[in-house]
């Protein structure tokens, strides 16, 4: 009898301890059909020139963008880890396998939904024109004939194009408007965010006519489908339980988490 009570205890033990490693394993496989770059770690690049969503401090990245950056990661149960890069190699660089996601204010459009997945908005903004105080050009209307400053992968060379053929290229949105507060270019079209911060931290240009609204989402390679589904699941929630705008109020002053409304186009 002390035998078989013995052997059922034991028993008992062993479908506990399956029990056990059985729950635990679930996460893990979960992670595992994210397909990630590095196992246990959310790869995520960002250009670090893109105040106040991504910037350079001692040597790491901060910003509001990087910061929604760990909160996923830390809601997905993953390390976040940041990688450095030009603005203009993240799309190929999601593409090829080199990193998980990307966060630098990327907006949605219809050739870059071709290349890759997108998540929900975690942001709205728009094109803005800056030009040096003093400058005759204020609307879209001003730019006819004059050279514009742009991050040469931006999406606004597109609509710029409508109002003027000279433009003069630079690697971000930060080093384009310096150049025209220093005098190379007659004005710049940038995020009317990241520019209006500029200017706050010293850059002498000023803000004139916004003319269209964007969204601006996280891209990821289009056959991580379990990958897109669990960042925008983190997403919701960080929504629904206020710190997605919570980051929006630290890093930019106000709340930019949801649509603006009367931007003229």
């Amino acid at each position: 009898m002390q035998k078989l009570v013995s052997f059922f205890l034991l028993s008992v033990i062993l479908l506990l301890l399956l029990a056990a490693c059985g729950s635990k394993s679930e996460p893990d496989d979960a992670k595992a059909e994210f397909d990630l770059v590095e196992p246990g770690y959310l790869t995520i690049v960002s250009s670090g020139g893109f105040i106040p969503f991504t910037d350079m401090k001692d040597g790491e990245m901060v910003g509001y963008d990087i910061d929604v950056g760990r909160e996923i990661a830390n809601i997905l149960g993953l390390e976040p880890k940041f990688v450095k890069a030009e603005f203009s190699g993240m799309i190929t660089g999601i593409q090829t396998g080199r990193y998980d996601i990307a966060i630098n204010s990327h907006t949605i459009t219809e050739e870059r939904k071709e290349q890759v997945n997108f998540t929900h908005p975690y942001y709205y903004s728009g094109s803005m024109i800056f030009s040096p105080p003093g400058s005759d050009i204020e609307t879209v209307e001003d730019l006819k004939g004059k050279t514009v400053a742009l991050n040469r992968s931006s999406n606004y060379y597109k609509e710029a194009q409508a109002y003027t053929d000279k433009f003069a290229f630079y690697d971000d949105d930060l080093r384009a408007l310096q150049a025209v507060a220093e005098g190379h270019g007659d004005a710049g079209i940038n995020d009317a965010i990241s520019g209006q911060t500029a200017i706050e931290h010293g850059l002498k240009l000023e803000a004139r006519q916004q003319f269209s609204s964007t969204e601006q989402a996280i891209p990821i390679h289009k056959e991580k489908e379990k990958l897109l589904e669990a960042v925008n699941k983190a997403m919701d929630e960080l929504r629904e339980n206020g710190k997605l705008k919570e980051l929006s109020i630290k890093w930019i002053g106000f709340d930019v988490t949801e649509p603006p409304e009367d931007i003229a186009e």
